[in-house]
């Protein structure tokens, strides 16, 4: 009895011994997993800015700034190529999550970031807003995520923004819609230069034949 005794506690032994080797084989395999992954997001990052290398510098805020007509503070989530949720945009800064205070003036949005570069949208690049749920990989609820549309550079952006108090944003919505609205009446045609008097287009149409 003794001996059986002692070739059970053996086994035993043994098998704490194996259980425990194959405990670390399975922590190290998934650490080099874990590393692998985070190194090829890291490479896909690094040639996804290559890629969009030909965004413009974003303009600068100006220095006289306007009295704020909105203020928001919240979390800034990314952004996207306009319409395509997950086609992030990795160029100066704008990929990089981070707290946000967005301020709305008549000269444009301003995006104050802690840890990430600042940035600033004029009121001629604003294009629209909208509530939705989700953008560059992040999804909220449905209509939890204030998505601001600009254009850069010939590419429209839409960035995704949400304010510590989400009733908030159904009035930037608003607000940045006719800002983007009257923009857009008061822009000159494409074939028309800032100078040229409106008046003079009858002068061009032919009369009734």
């Amino acid at each position: 009895m003794t001996t059986l005794t002692l070739v059970l506690a053996a086994d035993q032994k043994s098998q704490q011994v194996t259980d425990w080797s194959s405990r670390i084989g399975w922590i190290v395999g998934l650490g080099l997993f874990v590393a692998l992954v985070y190194w090829l997001m890291r490479e896909g990052w690094k040639w996804r800015g290559i890629l969009q290398g030909g965004l413009p510098e974003l303009p600068a805020a100006p220095e006289d700034a306007a009295e704020p007509l909105l203020t928001l503070r919240g979390r800034y989530y990314g952004s996207t190529t306009a319409g395509q949720w997950l086609d992030r945009i990795v160029a100066h800064g704008l990929g990089v999550r981070s707290t946000a205070v967005l301020t709305l003036t008549e000269q444009g949005l301003h995006a104050e970031r802690t840890g990430a570069p600042d940035f600033f949208v004029p009121t001629a690049a604003l294009r629209g807003a909208r509530l939705d749920k989700g953008i560059a990989g992040k999804v909220l609820t449905e209509g939890g995520l204030l998505v601001i549309t600009w254009e850069h550079g010939g590419r429209l952006i839409d960035s995704g923004f949400r304010s510590e108090h989400a009733a908030e944003h159904a009035g930037w919505v608003d607000a940045v819609d006719s800002m983007a609205s009257a923009s857009a009446a008061n822009a000159p045609a494409p074939d028309q230069h800032p100078g040229d008097s409106a008046v003079a287009a009858p002068h061009h149409q032919e009369g009734p034949r």
